[in-house]
């Protein structure tokens, strides 16, 4: 199957010699769910604006769809939704006016059971007829995905689409990204909250310093990276690990009462019976265990403090 977003050696250079983009290379599969992690200043809004035709590459090509987004913007322009970060619109148009004037600007007709369709999904019905200066950064946000949805676009991107957004209108969105993927939507988001990338994403790019780290499969990337912990309650608390555990590189949490092993689930040989006998051995008994995964942001932590 062709990428429906190809990106080849693209680079982005401004005035003065920053490097905001290095050498990318993605490929993007339609109707699949990548997001883009990465601290501030990553260069995450300007590869998203680079795809878009916001902002001119310095060098490298990008297609749309198979096509160049220079040569054929015209097609690959109608093909993407953009929801930027800054809450821009009319302060005194209705809602309802707002996201059908932007299905004009596209030279779609009008369709009014559409625009109907897409305030209901969006929770905006019953605020159709106020002013966009009446509603809550929530809604207003909400307002962004509907005008750029109002075109019937087959790739959506949504930068940092719920900052600022309360628990449940982040849900609410959640639930409608992967509706719009089950519909053949194409989406790129990138967000600082390792949660809705664990909730949503199919895949995972991590950006740092203008360069893709990588880009994973999240199952792949969390069983690939992750690490397990056995962490082990024990009936007393110890000061210090005995030095015949030393080779485990074991951890002490909760003042000498919790003792923590870290290890890769993967390896055929995980150390873990090498030390309970061990423990056995020293005398340390325990009145509990269990095992953890590590998180996404753990995961994320760590590859970002590589990159570094």
């Amino acid at each position: 199957m062709q990428p429906i977003i190809q990106v080849s050696r693209l680079n982005k250079v401004y005035k003065g010699g920053f490097q905001a983009l290095d050498n990318i290379n993605l490929e993007i599969e339609p109707a699949e769910i990548l997001a883009l992690l990465g601290p501030n200043g990553a260069g995450k809004t300007t590869l998203i604006s680079t795809i878009c035709g916001i902002i001119d590459p310095s060098s490298g090509s990008i297609t749309v769809d198979g096509r160049d987004i220079i040569s054929g913007y015209r097609h690959t322009r109608e093909m993407i939704g953009l929801v930027p970060q800054e809450l821009t619109t009319d302060a005194f148009e209705t809602v309802w006016d707002t996201v059908s004037f932007s299905r004009g600007l596209f030279g779609k007709k009008p369709d009014p059971e559409y625009i109907e369709k897409i305030l209901k999904d969006l929770s905006l019905w019953e605020k159709k007829d106020n002013k966009m200066m009446e509603l809550s950064g929530g809604m207003k946000r909400r307002v962004l995905i509907a005008k750029a949805l109002s075109h019937e676009p087959k790739i959506l991107f949504l930068d940092e689409p719920t900052a600022g957004v309360d628990v449940e209108l982040r849900q609410d969105m959640w639930q409608l990204v992967k509706r719009l993927r089950e519909s053949g939507v194409t989406i790129i988001l990138t967000t600082h909250y390792i949660e809705e990338a664990e909730a949503i994403a199919d895949r995972i790019g991590v950006i740092k310093n203008g360069q893709l780290i990588l880009v994973e499969e999240k199952v792949a990337l969390m069983s690939k990276l992750g690490k397990k912990q056995l962490q082990l309650e024990l009936k007393q608390s110890l000061t210090t690990v005995p030095l015949e555990l030393n080779a485990f590189e074991l951890c002490l949490k909760d003042n000498g009462r919790r003792l923590v092993y870290t290890y890769d689930a993967t390896l055929e040989h995980t150390g873990i019976a090498a030390l309970m006998q061990k423990l056995s051995d020293a005398g340390i008994q325990f009145k509990d265990l269990k095992t953890d995964q590590s998180s996404l942001e753990d995961i994320f932590v760590s590859l970002v403090k590589e990159a570094k």
